[in-house]
């Protein structure tokens, strides 16, 4: 897939379900993979956007990132192979590009709007049946404004749960889509909502307040993940029950 790191992993699950659909392959195992290196490390370093503190998406303290490493993939099926009941379905995506800036996403989140809107569009789902947003939440000044600003655009004051999962296991680069792919079907799953940790206080600009606690037993039929990269490279996916 041609696309920056970021977002190379959602976008290995999109092409992995036209692959699918277009009856090319019965199933696919799709995600992406990434390993630290000084490279990487000295790269984001010269960026300024790295945090030597735990990183604290959509908090108005938050410095920049915390890179992370690791590995995240989903099974694509076709649903009439189907042997046993699965997480969920995917039923949604695109990858947009606001085409802003080298690494800077757009102030007003323009690829950010137009990948989520679109990717409900797709899924014939409505802003406002979303339960649960897994936020690409950086912790970087201008991904978590930018993004922020977009989820306002498309939800209004009706935001659903909204976290971003990177305190856990940092920003894993070309691996991130991947594995909060993997977090959106295990909410779904199971109903749960994993809280925004080190979140102590919301962004001036936003006053948008993530979930801060591990919500359990909730309903959560619909979940759209999103997956950011440079050049305002944005891909969103959504995930739902049925």
């Amino acid at each position: 897939t041609v696309s920056t790191a970021c977002s190379s992993a959602a976008n290995a699950i999109m092409i992995g379900d036209r692959l699918i659909r277009h009856g090319i392959l019965d199933c696919v195992v799709a995600g992406g993979a990434d390993a630290l290196s000084a490279f990487t490390l000295n790269g984001f370093k010269s960026l300024r956007i790295l945090d030597d503190k735990r990183c604290r998406p959509f908090d108005q303290t938050r410095a920049g990132l915390n890179l992370g490493e690791g590995a995240g993939y989903i099974v694509l099926q076709r649903e009439d192979l189907l042997d046993k009941v699965p997480y969920c379905f995917l039923k949604g995506y695109a990858n947009r590009n606001d085409a802003h800036h080298q690494t800077a996403s757009s102030e007003e989140g323009n690829g950010a709007f137009l990948a989520m809107s679109d990717a409900l569009s797709k899924a014939g789902i409505s802003p406002y049946q979303v339960d649960y947003v897994n936020v690409h939440g950086t912790g970087t000044g201008n991904n978590d404004l930018s993004e922020g600003k977009a989820l306002k655009r498309l939800f209004g004051d009706k935001i659903p749960y909204f976290s971003s999962t990177k305190g856990y296991t940092g920003h894993a680069l070309a691996a991130a889509g991947g594995i909060e792919a993997v977090y959106s079907a295990l909410a779904i799953k199971y109903g749960q909502v994993w809280p925004n940790i080190h979140f102590s206080e919301p962004v001036s600009e936003l006053q948008l307040v993530p979930q801060t606690s591990l919500l359990e037993g909730a309903d959560v039929a619909c979940v759209v993940s999103n997956s950011f990269g440079f050049g305002g490279n944005c891909s969103s996916i959504v995930f739902a029950k049925d």
